[in-house]
């Protein structure tokens, strides 16, 4: 199942045939993977190495370690992301403004492939969500409610390395700017400019016109960061 590996930078190597392995489809989504000890004798290296390549493997997000059970290849990578992006974003003083354009980089292409490719069952997700959105009474729910509104635009492109970087960077705005996220959609003068361009998002999208959701999505991107960034 694995080749034995050099000595040099061992925990690197093994963790370049696991990822070559989960790309080619040797290992799956939920997989067991072999105990330490016949990790070791498959890949002719020290139990330490092993040790030492499952952490970085937890790390990064592409095993979990389930007490009493083993290692095994996670169900869901949607997360995957999260804590490298966190990572990064801490140990190199990056601020409010890269992740808002990091945001507006994913999501205005996203909005003009999720319009060629949305479903009508996922139209509705999104016209029930804009509901509750308009319903929710106080910033938690508001901030909800948007996050899912964004992250439904997202699954509908059908694009899992999509979803995955929306979800990092919505992940990023939860932990540095949630507060403005959930205030910005309180405020008394943003609120009808804010819900009109949800339904104007939504619209395009229902219309499958994937310039209009793009210019949507824009105009949209453009008052948050106005309001976050400039306040």
């Amino acid at each position: 199942m694995f080749s034995p590996v050099k000595s040099t930078k061992v925990y690197e190597q093994i963790i370049e045939q696991f990822k070559i392995m989960i790309a080619n489809g040797t290992l799956k989504k939920g997989d067991k993977l072999p105990s330490e000890r016949e990790l070791v004798s498959q890949l002719g290296v020290s139990r330490a190495s092993i040790r030492e390549a499952l952490s970085a493997l937890q790390m990064i997000g592409f095993v979990e370690a389930r007490h009493g059970e083993g290692n095994f290849i996670r169900e869901n990578f949607e997360e995957s992301l999260i804590d490298p992006f966190l990572l990064i974003f801490m140990l190199n003083g990056s601020n409010k403004e890269q992740i808002l354009e990091l945001r507006r980089i994913i999501e205005v292409e996203t909005a003009a492939l999720a319009a060629k490719k949305i479903t009508d069952e996922e139209v509705k997700e999104l016209e029930v969500c804009l509901e509750n959105l308009t319903e929710a009474e106080n910033e938690t729910l508001k901030g909800k409610y948007d996050k899912k509104f964004h992250y439904n635009i997202a699954k509908a492109s059908k694009n899992i390395l999509i979803v995955n970087m929306l979800n990092a960077v919505s992940s990023l705005m939860d932990s540095f700017i949630s507060e403005a996220r959930g205030r910005i959609l309180m405020v008394e003068d943003n609120k009808n400019v804010l819900m009109k361009q949800h339904r104007s998002m939504l619209e395009a999208l229902k219309n499958h016109d994937s310039k209009a959701a793009s210019n949507a999505m824009s105009e949209h991107l453009d008052l948050i960061y106005e309001y976050i960034i400039k306040k």
